[in-house]
This record gives structure tokens, C-alpha cells and sequence, in this order.
């Protein structure tokens, strides 16, 4: 099937920066939406930005010109650079993409297991 590897997430200061990556792997005709979502404990999950297979970009208001989302398709990876952190982007932070599998015509959802990130002093 398809597996996701997040990395990147942990502690950070207050206008800090975090990098997470999210590594895709399986039997992969094509990866279209890759998305990066957040959810803080009491809060629901938040779209945060996506990329779409051809580079467009869409982020939340939250987060407009602090993030930057990226992808290397040569490494089915997708990145979320985050500068400027606030103590409100601590949240856990899920990898989301849809995945064609082998011949099959069809496009699902995966997830991937989430990674911490802690913004405080």
C-alpha cells in the first residue's frame, strides 16, 4: 500500500523556524494534492496548505507568508518550511496527499501518523 513519513516537527522558540517533510512510498503512479493539516488539542483540524500536482499553492490565512509548501516529486516528498513561529501554530501536524496506486484509475486519501510541533519559550 502506501506509507507516509513525517519528520521535522519538535520544539521551537517564538519566531523560530521548523521544516517538516513528508516522505511518500509504495507502489505510486502519481501523488495530485499533497496537503498539510494541523489540529491543537481542543480545536479542530485545520487545512494549513496544499500543493497541487502542478505547483499551485493555497495556505490559511493563519499562516499566509510565514509558510512556505513545496514538493519534490522525484522523491514523492512534500515540505512545509514554517518561519516566524507563534505559540499558536503548536498543534500536531498531519501529511495528507492523493495517491493514484499502480494501473488502478483511481485516486485515494492518505495520512500520515502526525508530528508534534511546540512553539513556546
Amino acid at each position: 500500500q502506501v506509507q507516509l513519513v513525517e519528520s521535522g516537527g519538535g520544539l521551537a522558540q517564538p519566531g523560530g523556524s521548523l521544516t517538516l517533510s513528508c516522505v511518500v512510498s509504495g507502489d505510486i503512479s502519481a501523488i495530485y494534492d499533497m496537503n498539510w493539516y494541523r489540529q491543537a488539542p481542543g480545536k479542530q483540524r485545520e487545512l494549513v496548505a496544499s500543493i497541487s500536482i502542478g505547483d499551485d499553492t493555497d495556505y490559511a490565512e493563519s499562516v499566509k507568508g510565514r509558510f512556505t509548501i513545496s514538493r519534490d516529486n522525484s522523491k514523492n516528498t512534500v515540505f512545509l518550511q514554517m518561519n516566524s513561529l507563534k505559540t499558536e501554530d503548536t498543534a500536531t501536524y498531519t501529511c495528507n496527499v492523493e495517491v493514484q496506486l499502480g494501473e488502478s484509475p483511481l485516486v485515494n486519501d492518505y495520512w500520515g501518523q502526525g508530528t508534534q510541533v511546540t512553539v513556546s519559550s
